[in-house]
């Protein structure tokens, strides 16, 4: 490959602490960090929030790179990046660019903050290699339009990790056919098992929407509701639940109010799925269904032996050490959805508060910083990990590995209500485990279509 064909990608800091091994994704591209870059990580790396994880881990992979045995000429001038096991198709070079040595020209931003800075760096490095395709990487939006205005040519967002091009395109864990699913459908074979019936129709007379496991099939006009068992490339087989038996289903005294309510609570009460996910606007019943089918799992029917309830919070680290209390009393202020909702599962008590005190006693509920969860193991329980979309692929890898044997995870989120910086609907973590999720068979997804809250929210959702 000639050198005009080898893209030079300068990267920004909030790319490298999104991916700290970003450096490996570029194949056989060459990449450049600006020094601004690492002045930044250093600021980073030693504050006490999750974030200093991924700065650390994005210094020491750049101190493998660039060694003892490099010198400073061949810094500057790009050290060829080794191959790993999982980017065997890298060959490309990494260098560091001494940006602090540039001065300001009439072309150039002012040098008054690090972003400009690092602008400044891609319009340098843009002039100096031209006609090579010089591209400036970063997740930060008004940066990108920042470089735009300055001259720099290709300006892209960080997308290694997005698996969709629009959250249009998002799975939503069930299929509506039009009309009746059994017309046309002229080689079925049934069977029972216990109290379930099976299913085996013929790919091709089902049509040819790439089915998967778990994933629910409806209608418009009959009863029909199944749930994707097995796919081949000959047959689908499916277990038939039916509408009414699914809007019949009750956890904790709360009953589905639509089909998709129903879906859901299926999903969260079956012991065989360990990993259910709900997304959905504000007010579709995401929280209420998941503290509902977790109290009916562990209070009822014994099958787990607690709840913990967890969640991301953008300023928690820096806020919670000064809350009084315990961390559950620390954690409270942010997780007053669930309790909002054990108050609406109680509200018809003799004595609501005095039940709530019994459930969260007999329940064993436990509130939990998400930052205090790494390294544990979580056995036997049910784990409630709300408001997921404003998580990291990173950081819900991070939730999932925790999870032991016998234990149910439930993630909920709504990713119109994204409220990190860095992230949007189809980088959220949310997305990405909807997404990776949705062949596995020990998991469910389910997207709640309809806001059930009020008729206010309902119009809110729908107009503003």
């Amino acid at each position: 490959m000639e050198q005009d064909d080898k893209k030079l990608f300068v990267l920004d800091t909030n790319v490298l602490l999104h991916e700290p091994l970003a450096i490996y994704s570029f194949k056989e591209h060459d990449v450049v960090v600006p020094m601004t870059v690492l002045e930044e990580l250093d600021q980073i790396k030693d504050r006490k929030r999750d974030v200093s994880r991924d700065a650390r881990v994005a210094i020491r992979a750049l101190e493998d790179i660039l060694g003892d045995k490099t010198t400073p000429e061949e810094i500057v001038q790009g050290v060829k990046l080794p191959r790993r096991e999982d980017h065997g198709d890298v060959s490309g070079t990494l260098a560091i660019f001494p940006d602090h040595q540039l001065e300001q020209t009439e072309s150039t931003l002012p040098l008054n903050n690090n972003d400009n800075r690092i602008i400044n760096t891609a319009l340098h490095l843009q002039k100096l290699h031209h006609p090579r395709t010089v591209v400036l990487v970063t997740k930060d939006i008004n940066m990108r339009l920042k470089a735009k205005g300055a001259g720099i040519i290709l300006v892209e967002d960080y997308r290694t990790d997005q698996l969709i091009d629009d959250i249009r395109f998002l799975t939503k864990g069930f299929h509506q056919f039009s009309g009746d699913f059994w017309q046309r459908k002229e080689h079925v074979s049934t069977e029972t098992h216990g109290r379930h019936t099976y299913h085996t129709v013929p790919v091709a007379e089902v049509g040819e929407e790439n089915f998967y496991s778990n994933q629910y099939l409806i209608d418009e006009d009959s009863n029909f509701c199944g749930r994707v068992i097995e796919r081949d490339d000959t047959n689908l087989r499916l277990m038939d639940l039916g509408r009414d038996r699914l809007l019949s289903l009750d956890a904790w005294g709360i009953r589905p109010k639509n089909i998709y309510q129903g879906m859901a609570l299926q999903a969260l009460l079956d012991p065989e799925i360990d990993l259910v996910i709900l997304t959905g606007p504000a007010g579709c019943g995401k929280t209420l269904l998941a503290m509902a089918a977790a109290l009916e799992l562990v209070v009822e029917r014994g099958m787990y032996e607690k709840v913990i309830v967890t969640r991301n919070t953008p300023e928690i680290a820096e806020s919670i050490g000064f809350l009084p209390g315990t961390e559950e009393e620390k954690m409270a202020p942010w997780l007053a959805a669930i309790t909002d909702t054990l108050e609406v599962l109680h509200k018809n008590d003799v004595n609501p508060s005095g039940s709530m005190n019994y459930i969260m006693d007999k329940a064993n509920i436990q509130f939990k910083s998400i930052n205090f969860m790494r390294g544990r193991s979580i056995q036997n329980s049910v784990v409630l990990l709300d408001e997921c979309q404003n998580l990291t692929a990173s950081q819900i890898k991070t939730m999932i590995t925790r999870m032991g044997e016998g234990t149910k995870l439930i993630c909920s989120g709504n990713l119109a209500q994204i409220d990190t910086n860095y992230l949007s609907a189809v980088t959220s973590g949310l997305t990405y485990i909807v997404e990776r999720f949705k062949d596995f068979e020990g998991s469910a997804n389910v997207y709640l279509n309809g806001v059930v809250r009020s008729r206010l929210a309902e119009f809110a959702e729908e107009n503003l």
